[in-house]
C-alpha cells in the first residue's frame, strides 16, 4: 500500500483571508468587535433580554450576536455597541509595522 504525502500550507494568521474573503479585513475586525462585545456581555451576566434593551435591537438578533453570526451587524454598529455598554472606543492611525505586507486593523483592550 503507498503512502499519501499531503502539502500543508502554512496560513497568514486571517482566516478569512485565507479562505479568500474579498472583505478579509471588515470580517476580522467584526469578530474581533464581537469576541470584546461578548466577553462584556458574559462578564456582567447579563440575559438576552437584557442585552436586546440595552442595544435596542430584537431578541434574536441578540442571539446572532452572542454566536457570532454577524452579516447584519457592521463595524460601526458593533462600536456603538460597546459605547452603550459604557466603553470609551479610541480610534488610533499610526505608521504600518515593517513585519506587515500593508496596513492592519486589530482591536486592543485596555484595562
Amino acid at each position: 500500500m503507498a503512502m499519501k504525502s499531503e502539502v500543508v500550507e502554512a496560513g497568514t494568521g486571517d482566516v478569512f483571508q485565507d479562505l479568500g474573503f474579498e472583505d478579509a479585513g471588515e470580517r476580522k475586525l467584526r469578530v474581533q468587535l464581537a469576541l470584546r462585545l461578548n466577553d462584556i456581555i458574559k462578564d456582567r451576566g447579563l440575559k438576552q433580554v437584557d442585552i436586546a434593551a440595552i442595544l435596542g435591537i430584537p431578541q434574536p438578533h441578540v442571539s446572532e450576536l452572542r454566536h457570532f453570526k454577524l452579516s447584519r451587524f457592521s463595524s460601526e454598529r458593533l462600536l456603538h455597541f460597546l459605547t452603550l455598554f459604557d466603553k470609551d472606543v479610541e480610534i488610533l492611525i499610526r505608521p504600518k509595522a515593517a513585519n506587515h505586507a500593508t496596513g492592519s486593523v486589530s482591536v486592543l483592550v485596555a484595562a
